[in-house]
């Protein structure tokens, strides 16, 4: 009597411990889905600016974002993903200049709870908004460029990826891209950055190809790279935001410049 009256305690620990971990992993799981559903928004003024502007047009469809030239385009397109809990609207404003200088078109996917870890292949399904497009560089920031650089080196694309357009980001080695030499890739760093900071893009510079072009600008931290205002743990840059965004375009549209 006494062993089984033992077993059916132990057996009402096991599932009321059993209950309380699942509970737990449900208000775990809630939390995580409301942190993620509540990214940075796009700067409203930054916005309006673009949509102001005669050189370029913003099409906001039902899941993506498309900056296009009103001009002659160039044929070169970029899908870019955004970083960590940040909206792809809040890229239009950096991506603008670019568009404008070259005639690319730029393609800003939703991403699946604004995490491009949840969604590193929605590259593959967007390109169809540009058909006009016969060049196609895939790119993004922060985690938003991790994981772009991982679905190229991949290497089971349906699209023909020319190269990597790295905001504020890096590859792992894991992605496998540091003896490509047929893919063209931009990474682009701010030495004001207190989330990525510069040292750490610096040591996985060697999980890039060997020709990729690094450059850092001056004065610029994390945020920048988008217009989404502040983020927690960043550095406050030297630069202006406009003043950042004139320089990372110009980086930007000199590489893909055709």
């Amino acid at each position: 009597m006494g062993d089984r009256g033992a077993r059916s305690r132990f057996r009402k620990v096991v599932s009321w411990g059993l209950a309380v971990l699942s509970a737990l992993v449900v208000v775990a799981g809630i939390a995580f889905v409301g942190w993620a559903l509540d990214p940075h928004q796009a700067e409203p003024g930054p916005l309006r600016s673009v949509r102001e502007d005669p050189a370029v047009e913003v099409t906001r469809g039902e899941d993506v974002v498309v900056v296009s030239p009103t001009g002659e385009p160039s044929g070169i397109g970029v899908v870019f993903y955004s970083g960590a809990r940040v909206e792809a609207d809040a890229y239009v404003a950096p991506w603008a200049p670019v568009v404008a200088a070259t005639g690319v078109t730029v393609v800003l996917p939703d991403l699946r709870l604004n995490l491009a870890l949840l969604d590193s292949a929605r590259a593959e399904d967007v390109v169809s908004q540009a058909p006009q497009v016969r060049t196609w560089y895939l790119g993004g920031h922060s985690m938003g460029g991790a994981f772009a650089a991982q679905h190229v080196g991949a290497g089971d694309t349906t699209t023909e990826w020319e190269g990597l357009v790295l905001w504020g980001s890096y590859a792992v080695a894991a992605a496998d891209l540091s003896d490509r030499d047929d893919l063209r890739v931009l990474s682009v760093a701010g030495d004001r950055d207190g989330v990525l900071p510069l040292e750490e893009i610096e040591d996985r510079r060697p999980n890039l190809p060997a020709d990729a072009l690094t450059v850092t600008v001056e004065g610029m931290n994390h945020a920048q790279f988008g217009a989404y205002g502040e983020q927690a743990g960043d550095e406050e840059p030297t630069l202006t935001d406009a003043e950042a965004h004139q320089a990372l375009a110009e980086v930007t549209a000199d590489f893909l410049d055709p």
